[in-house]
Order: structure tokens, then C-alpha cells, then sequence
């Protein structure tokens, strides 16, 4: 007998294939090395402040890609706490599947979908920690729920159900209530990406999309165009 939910199930993909078909690349918007920015960071930051503008819900939503030791990857979207000409800054539980992962092998990859412009960026680089002043200075801004939460979940670990998570935060809450410091855990720290690359895809007609690529050599960044 089929479900009373499946005409808006049905509907709600229709409006999903709409979406999707608007969003078919057209070459009215290109990208070309005249246009490009002088440095990888200023045509990060003019790109991400117009997918701001275009009214995007996340625009610091990332996929951050790792790798155990044994070469397994994993990945997972978060949050861009700050980017500079150093490179891309993110927090996290170090006890958690990436935090370990990146113990294990401090390299990583950082993939912006910013699909609303049929753009992405694609970074590749070296991973280094934050220091502790920054850490501590970071997690100090977070609001106070974020900060109990980031007490109360052994991320990536197995639980029984969400109860646990909800008895965690109650016993925090008390012995942290609100409007009292929060100090940050010793398990939870940032990490920098470092790039050596970073791409800037522009979706075009035809699959034949824009790619063109800062790549660092030496102490000077490079230019490349590359196949789609």
C-alpha cells in the first residue's frame, strides 16, 4: 500500500530536479587568468563575499578531508574559522576521527561547494596546530552552549543513545552555570591547513568548467589552467 507521504515525497524531488536544472552551468560566467586575483587568499575572499551576497545559509561550510596512517580517508563538513595569507583555520575535538587522523598524518584537503554559483574551491595542503593563545581565545567567543557541548561529547565515540549526551550537559550546566567562565578543555584545540594549492572552479557548458590552480613552488605561488 503506498505511503500517504510519498506525493510530497515525490514532490518535494521534483522541486530538487527543478533546482538542480537552473543550476546547469551556461558560459555566461567564466573564469579567466585576467580576472583572477593577484594572490589565491584575495580571490578566495572576493568569491566567498559574493556567495555571501547571493544569500548562501553556510558561507564557511567546508568538507574537510583526512587520512589514518594505513591511508583510509574520511571526510566531513565544518566550519572556517579563519583564513589568512598563513591559510584556513578550523576547531575540533582532538580525540575525534579527524582530530586523531591528523596526528597520524598532518595532511589534508578542504573542498568550499559553493554550488549556488556552480563554484567550488579546492585546497591542498600541510596541516599544522594552532597555538594555545588562539585556541583558548577562539573557544572563549563561542556561545555558551557551544562551549558545554564541546565539554559534554566524547566526539566520534560510541554511545548508547542521546540520553547520554543530555545527562552529560545537565551535570555541566550545574557545575558551569550560565555566566560563568568556561575554561577550554585540553582536548579541544584548531588546526591550519597550509596550502600548497589552491583551486578555483568555475562550472561552464559542456563540462568544459574553468580550473585554474595557485600552486605554491619555492617561496613564489604559480598559475596553471587545468583540464576539466
Amino acid at each position: 500500500m503506498p505511503s500517504p507521504l510519498e506525493p510530497a515525497r515525490h514532490a518535494g524531488l521534483a522541486r530538487v530536479a527543478q533546482k538542480a536544472a537552473r543550476m546547469e552551468p551556461d558560459d555566461a560566467h567564466g573564469l579567466d587568468e585576467r580576472d583572477l586575483a593577484a594572490s589565491w587568499l584575495e580571490q578566495f575572499e572576493r568569491w566567498q563575499a559574493e556567495f555571501t551576497a547571493a544569500g548562501a545559509h553556510e558561507p564557511t561550510a567546508m568538507v574537510l578531508a583526512t587520512a589514518a596512517s594505513d591511508g583510509q580517508p574520511s571526510a566531513r563538513t565544518v566550519l572556517l574559522k579563519g583564513v589568512d595569507d598563513r591559510g584556513f583555520e578550523f576547531f575540533t575535538n582532538l580525540d575525534s576521527r579527524k582530530g586523531r587522523e591528523l596526528e597520524e598524518n598532518p595532511r589534508a584537503s578542504l573542498v568550499f561547494p559553493w554550488y549556488e554559483l556552480q563554484r567550488q574551491v579546492v585546497v591542498v595542503g600541510a596541516v599544522e596546530a594552532v597555538d594555545a593563545a588562539r585556541a583558548d581565545a577562539y573557544f572563549a567567543s563561542r556561545p555558551y552552549g557551544s562551549r558545554i557541548g564541546a565539554l559534554a561529547s566524547r566526539q566520534s565515540s560510541v554511545i548508547a543513545d542521546r540520553g547520554v549526551l543530555e545527562r552529560a550537559r545537565a551535570e555541566l550546566e550545574a557545575v558551569h552555570p550560565p555566566g560563568r567562565a568556561v575554561a577550554r578543555p585540553e582536548h579541544w584545540s584548531g588546526f591550519r591547513v597550509l596550502p600548497a594549492s589552491v583551486e578555483f572552479w568555475q562550472g561552464r557548458a559542456n563540462r568544459l568548467h574553468d580550473r585554474l590552480r595557485f600552486r605554491r613552488e619555492a617561496d613564489r605561488w604559480l598559475v596553471e589552467r587545468l583540464s576539466p
